[in-house]
């Protein structure tokens, strides 16, 4: 693991056990930040394709990476209590200087639970956006589909009349018949489609 510029600049054995406490804990929430950069990188790659609305498994990434927000949030939570404790205690093993240092490192550590939150905020709407355009789309197929069912039923009524084999149907013995009957069913489909248009429901 990479150490804190605390731990590189000046030996450990000459700053005390304190130093070394908060050299530790000042390494930890730094790697947290660059932990926090590589998923801000993500939410930013899942964004752009979600509004890009491209195809694949993005469900899954997206829980993925909600679930190490998560996990993250479990690891510093705790280091927030435990660098506040250390900031208040009245002991002569803590110098004041240090306490100064460990200030800094609370800061620090409300910081990255802050976009800890807001991470978490962002990749629930993801799943939001990500389940919005899989309605979406599912409605433009169901829109689809019944567009064709509903042509298909008048052309299934007129089919299904002259289906039947009664004799006393004067339409059968026509000689025009079969493309009179084509023609009107081609009349009532591109009527229908005429008339969804102009609704603007297609």
């Amino acid at each position: 693991m990479k150490l804190a510029p605390a731990l590189r600049t000046q030996g450990l054995t000459q700053r005390g056990a304190d130093y070394l406490c908060y050299a530790l804990m000042d390494c930890m929430v730094d790697h947290a930040f660059l932990i926090l950069e590589k998923v801000d990188d993500t939410l930013e790659r899942l964004e752009h394709q979600l509004l890009q609305k491209e195809k694949g498994n993005l469900v899954n990434e997206i829980h993925r990476v909600k679930y190490d927000i998560i996990l993250l949030r479990k690891c510093v939570w705790p280091m927030r209590e435990v660098i506040n404790h250390f900031r208040r205690l009245e002991t002569p093993l803590i110098k004041d200087t240090t306490k100064l240092y460990m200030q800094d490192v609370y800061d620090h550590t409300i910081q990255v639970i802050d976009t800890i939150e807001t991470f978490r905020d962002v990749s629930s709407g993801l799943l939001d956006i990500q389940l919005s355009n899989t309605n979406v789309r599912m409605n433009e197929i169901m829109k689809v589909l019944t567009i064709v069912s509903t042509l298909f039923v008048p052309l299934t009524f007129i089919a299904s009349i002259y289906g039947m084999n009664f004799e006393n149907m004067p339409e059968l013995h026509s000689k025009w018949g079969y493309y009179i009957c084509l023609g009107v069913m081609s009349i009532v489909a591109l009527g229908m489609l005429a008339f969804f248009r102009r609704k603007k429901w297609i």
